[in-house]
């Protein structure tokens, strides 16, 4: 038997300058494939998007889905990724 974890998933990408209202609007867009415990999206200076989702998972079970790679006319950089695993809230 294994024991049921929260992974909380961060995606981050900056836009070509000028470009992160469509960033936003693309990112907010996006179905991840299924159905995260929560999702919320943020903006940043210099035309940044962040979105994490938290994910139930039992770490045998493939992980959870990411958001894909935005259109590359979109972005400056790579899309960065960053996986976490809570401790509580305590």
């Amino acid at each position: 038997m294994t024991d049921d974890r929260v992974l909380a998933l961060m995606w981050e990408a900056r836009a070509v300058p000028g470009r992160g209202a469509e960033l936003l609007e693309w990112a907010r867009a996006q179905d991840v494939g299924g159905e995260p415990l929560r999702r919320e999206t943020f903006r940043a200076s210099g035309d940044r998007v962040l979105v994490i989702t938290w994910w139930r998972t039992t770490g045998e079970d493939g992980g959870p889905p990411q958001l894909p790679e935005p259109p590359a006319e979109l972005v400056s950089r790579p899309v960065h990724r960053w996986s976490f695993e809570s401790l509580g809230t305590g």
